[in-house]
């Protein structure tokens, strides 16, 4: 991944915002239905777009964030020690600013 990952693997960043990875848990196979299911979901959002089309915009969103929770990137957590969730959180503003600072700083 050309974005960093949190130690934990719950987080990617991009732009400073934390964004949460997929369960590892699934098993691979199942993940890649899965991915291939939000990326026709995807190319949906933006036919639709181009189209102007209001009704096949929102299903295809729909579609979009049914993937993504059955990815676990959205929805409950797929941890399972209670810790918060900081999805979309910016990271600064979260347990994992010193994470990433430090991998600013120089060696």
């Amino acid at each position: 991944m050309k974005y960093p990952v949190t130690p934990d693997g719950r987080y990617f960043v991009v732009r400073g915002r934390l964004w949460r990875t997929s369960n590892p848990a699934l098993p691979p196979e199942r993940r890649s239905a899965l991915t291939r299911e939000l990326m026709r979901a995807r190319r949906a959002v933006g036919v639709a777009l181009r189209a102007d089309d209001a009704d096949a915009l929102h299903a295809a969103r729909a579609q979009v964030d049914a993937a993504k929770i059955a990815l676990g990137e959205r929805g409950p957590v797929w941890w399972t020690d209670d810790a918060p969730d900081y999805n979309r959180h910016l990271v600064k503003n979260s347990p994992y600013r010193d994470w990433y600072d430090s991998l600013a700083a120089p060696a």
